[in-house]
């Protein structure tokens, strides 16, 4: 069989809303480009446990039509008007020319739920005494096919594909913070080896939602009190802040991106992942066959690192001590936890990491320490290479390699 040249993989398009604004330079302003990021955090709303809330976001300037924003909820607004922005920051929106062979993996969660629905299902079990027949009348009178419909995950890659114009091949991915680094392992991928010339992946979180706090609540896993940095919250036993965002990238073949004189952030070189069942050092243990089975492109000295770590305990914990340990191989890790600037976006996570990776080697500086960190430290220089990790907050890690771009 003829020996193949493996394409590179170019980020040629970034879409990220969060807490700190929208677009690459929204982010790279308020992340501290040579000072230090001071995270935006709501504390009253879920009070004792505080969200990095979305800003002000104009759906309409990406989803035009009023039946369209009508029938989406909040999280598939939010992943649609995101990918809005990085196809148009890839120079392919509104063109079929590529639209028609793009490729899209979207990472989702379950979608929403009627909260005032649920409330209603459950006070109305704890007075009955036939529950289960409660319940098989309230499935079929209370809640709306319609509705329920179009919040099923693989429906946000369905928005896309109408609203923009998406129109290769689509899949969706469910399984929290796996689901993000799966969806750009596949791409990756089917670049590489030529199965693909241009995909848009990406995932959206809307962490403003009581079901979802209630949710991670009920697994011991947010964090109560006042907003402390990532690092700094395991002194207290650990915990989660939640973030919405939004983060798409349009990844594209050097060939490809080149022909049509498009320009690229970084190069997205690798992308690993593994699970384990959580025994003691089982995380560790895939973390450092993974950071081996990049060691061809990693040289020790200075190395940058952004970081999905969740906050919660002992995982968080866990990858903090992996990272400190790479001084063992001869790097000195300058990390950046994600989580701390936009907060845990879940499916999301690891993909606003590539997301801002691809911003840090296109400015050719690493984002600033978030301010009251004692674990993050500057970075001098240029980082031609970046880890970007993803250590699910129940199962799963990932890692990724983002290059800067030969001149």
């Amino acid at each position: 069989m003829e020996n193949r040249q493996m394409e590179e993989v170019w980020i040629t398009g970034i879409g990220l809303v969060s807490s700190l604004g929208e677009g690459c330079e929204d982010h790279w302003r308020s992340m501290g480009n040579g000072g230090s990021c001071e995270p935006v955090v709501d504390a009253e709303t879920f009070a004792p446990y505080a969200v990095h809330p979305l800003g002000e976001v104009d759906f309409s300037s990406q989803v035009p039509k009023r039946g369209d924003l009508r029938q989406m909820g909040p999280w598939q607004r939010l992943g649609t008007y995101t990918a809005g922005l990085a196809l148009s920051d890839a120079g392919v929106a509104g063109d079929p020319a590529y639209l028609n062979k793009m490729d899209m993996i979207i990472a989702a969660d379950g979608g929403e739920r009627d909260i005032e629905v649920d409330i209603a299902v459950l006070e109305g079990i704890g007075r009955r005494n036939d529950p289960e027949v409660f319940l098989n009348e309230a499935l079929s009178t209370q809640l709306r096919p319609t509705l329920f419909l179009a919040q099923l995950p693989n429906l946000m890659a369905g928005n896309i594909s109408i609203v923009h114009k998406v129109c290769g091949s689509s899949r969706t991915f469910m399984g929290e913070e796996m689901a993000g680094v799966s969806a750009a392992q596949i791409a990756v991928k089917k670049i590489r080896h030529g199965q693909s010339e241009l995909c848009l992946i990406g995932g959206a979180y809307n962490a403003e939602r009581d079901d979802m706090q209630f949710a991670f609540e009920l697994g011991h896993y947010l964090w109560p009190g006042e907003f402390e940095p990532l690092w700094e919250r395991r002194k207290k036993g650990g915990g989660i802040v939640n973030g919405s965002v939004g983060a798409f990238l349009v990844l594209e073949s050097k060939s490809h991106a080149t022909a049509r004189g498009a320009r690229a952030y970084a190069q997205l070189s690798e992308v690993l992942a593994d699970r384990c069942d959580r025994a003691p050092g089982a995380a560790a243990r895939n973390a450092r066959e993974q950071f081996d089975a990049l060691g061809a492109s990693l040289e020790p000295g200075p190395l940058a690192v952004l970081s999905g770590a969740c906050g919660a305990e002992p995982v968080t914990g866990e990858e903090r001590a992996f990272l400190e340990g790479l001084s063992d191989k001869g790097f000195d890790v300058s990390a950046r936890a994600v989580s701390s600037m936009l907060g845990h976006s879940v499916e999301a996570q690891f993909l606003s990491g590539l997301a801002l990776a691809a911003i840090a080697a296109s400015k050719k500086q690493l984002f600033g320490p978030v301010a009251g960190s004692d674990f993050e430290k500057p970075y001098d220089g240029c980082p031609d290479r970046i880890l970007v990790t993803s250590w699910g907050h129940w199962r799963g890690e990932g890692m990724a390699l983002v290059e800067t771009l030969a001149a």
